[in-house]
């Protein structure tokens, strides 16, 4: 099982059945920190995250957020004033650290390449392009939304690469349906996780069996992962009900809350940025725009992107197949070889694959091939190639600024013991009808205060019955991308507003406005009804029409 997988969104799951056992285990660091710091553990992200909103800079917020936690930790073995020079050297270490993650480099490396590719593709006109030819179908905001949501749907095996892909593809569409950048990163950052993570082939699914085997392995239970995964998918009630409400706001043409004010501004004066708003993307930089007199050809950016896309795709298969052929599970190996093809075959492959590296290689050749091809079609050298990758690969250097940052935070929160001491509040004993709901708040808890649900979890199961523990494991996994969605420190959020060149502030905050009500149907309607024995499909169709209704009632005609 790949460790540190997916920074942002998940967590070791333990599944405890007696109180017994959590106090039986030995203390860790993040144990100890829990119980002498309290509710002081909850400092550093909660100062990097309102500072974030109050002065809109993300990079000096996570800055002084990490500096806090390292004081804290350091005050543990140093005086108040030596700590204020080492929290420094600790700020630096963290980075570091952060960076020595052979994952957190691949997502940097990946993001640098897609970066590169985006700034070549753009040169040779080829964004352009695909612009103008989906603008002719997409001739109104409602359709330019619906392609968006649509293109979200199909690029469903990583979140990583739905956010990076769909942004800078369908951002001139939706710039001349003046759509808001903010409608854009939303619609980008809530059909990513939430497809992703209940899809039946995915990079995420290896880490979800992962957890739900060795919670099953940690209270003697034998029951198949995967199966018990298929049997959360109901139970999913944010990831379907958001996906849902995407797709009912599209319909309707009704946003409220802070969108309505966003969207309201892009239709009416054409600004699709909000006022003081800083893109984590410059797309007016005359490096990215079309070189002067060329030929405008869609297929500049269609076979590039589709390079990435099937490139992507059969790598973390190859990637997966490889790993689990030269391993030591003989008797998977076996299964594999003797049908390479199957549905097992790839689910399995994409369990182990290194998704990280995978998606850089992918980008990297999809950026080779759209070099190859403008030099070809004699639209640039091979020198002025290079030069527009490394332009649109420049253009990023603020998001990896941001996301080392992001994680370096991560680092000193799991270690001071934040997601410990939320556990220990959140998690006292509940009426069973209950659990559900707490242990999606828990989740969505951890899951913003740390920019990522990596840390542990105990989930106390009053009923060990398979309906009631998927239910349970549904919850977990789904208030964790809920938690996820409205955190401005965490790594999909950021990338999401890379994608689309938003704001990350006003991303975060619009984006915040409409995950709360979704949450609250998926609580109220969803996980309480279910923890009383509500058959699931009832709890689905009541919280779709809840869905329905809430936009209808409270959203407001653009």
């Amino acid at each position: 099982m790949k460790q540190g997988y997916k920074g942002r969104i998940f967590f070791v799951i333990i599944f405890i059945f007696f109180a017994g056992i959590l106090h039986a285990a030995e203390p860790t660091a993040s144990d100890i920190n829990a119980r002498e710091w309290g509710i002081w553990t909850l400092i550093p992200p909660l100062t990097a995250i309102v500072l974030a909103f109050i002065t809109r800079n993300v990079i000096l917020s996570l800055f002084i957020g990490i500096y806090s936690g390292a004081y804290m930790l350091l005050l543990n073995t140093d005086n108040a004033f030596h700590a204020i020079w080492k929290g420094f050297l600790r700020v630096t270490y963290e980075m570091q650290a952060s960076l020595a993650s052979s994952w957190n480099a691949g997502i940097i490396l990946q993001t640098l390449a897609i970066g590169g590719l985006i700034g070549v593709i753009s040169r040779i006109g080829g964004a352009k392009a695909i612009a103008e030819a989906l603008s002719k179908k997409a001739k109104s905001p409602r359709s330019a939304q619906f392609y968006t949501w649509c293109m979200g749907l199909f690029i469903f095996f990583d979140d990583y690469a739905n956010a990076l892909t769909v942004g800078p593809i369908m951002r001139p569409v939706t710039d001349r349906m003046k759509i808001s950048r903010e409608k854009l990163a939303f619609v980008i950052d809530a059909t990513a996780a939430p497809i992703a993570g209940i899809a039946l082939i995915s990079t995420w699914i290896g880490y979800e069996l992962g957890l739900i085997n060795d919670g099953f392995t940690s209270i003697g239970l034998d029951a198949n992962a995967y199966g018990m995964f298929i049997r959360t998918i109901p139970y999913r009630f944010y990831n379907i009900f958001i996906l849902i409400f995407i797709l009912v706001g599209i319909w309707l043409l009704r946003e409220f809350g802070p969108m309505y004010k966003a969207e309201k501004r892009a239709r009416q004066t054409g600004n699709v940025h909000g006022e003081n708003a800083q893109p984590m993307v410059d797309t007016d930089a005359r490096s990215v725009q079309p070189k002067k007199g060329i030929k405008l050809q869609a297929s500049n950016a269609v076979v590039p992107i589709l390079v990435l896309i099937m490139g992507a795709f059969l790598g973390l298969y190859y990637d997966g197949y490889r790993a689990i052929v030269a391993g030591t599970d003989t008797a998977l190996a076996e299964q594999i070889l003797s049908a390479p093809v199957s549905f097992f075959a790839f689910r399995e492959a994409f369990s182990v694959s290194n998704a990280s590296i995978v998606l850089f290689q992918a980008a990297l050749l999809a950026g080779i091939v759209a070099i190859a091809m403008g030099v070809k079609r004699k639209i640039f050298g091979w020198v002025d190639a290079i030069n527009a990758w490394v332009s649109g690969a420049k253009a990023l250097v603020i998001t990896i600024v941001i996301l080392i940052l992001a994680w370096s935070l991560s680092g000193i929160v799991n270690e001071l013991g934040t997601a410990v001491y939320l556990v220990s509040v959140l998690s006292d004993a509940v009426p069973a009808f209950l659990l559900s709901s707490i242990i999606f708040i828990l989740g969505a808890s951890i899951s913003f205060a740390t920019g990522t649900s990596y840390g542990t979890m105990g989930i106390l199961a009053l009923d060990p019955s398979p309906g009631f523990l998927a239910m349970n494991i549904g919850a977990v996994l789904t208030g964790a991308i809920f938690g996820d969605h409205c955190s401005p420190i965490s790594d999909t959020t950021i990338l999401s507003s890379m994608g689309s060149a938003c704001d990350h502030i006003d991303h975060t905050r619009t984006q915040l406005g409409y995950a709360v009500p979704v949450a609250l149907i998926a609580v109220f309607l969803g996980y309480i009804p279910a923890g009383l024995g509500v058959p699931s499909w009832i709890t689905l169709i009541a919280g779709a029409g809840a869905v329905f209704a809430v936009i209808r009632i409270f959203g407001k005609k653009v």
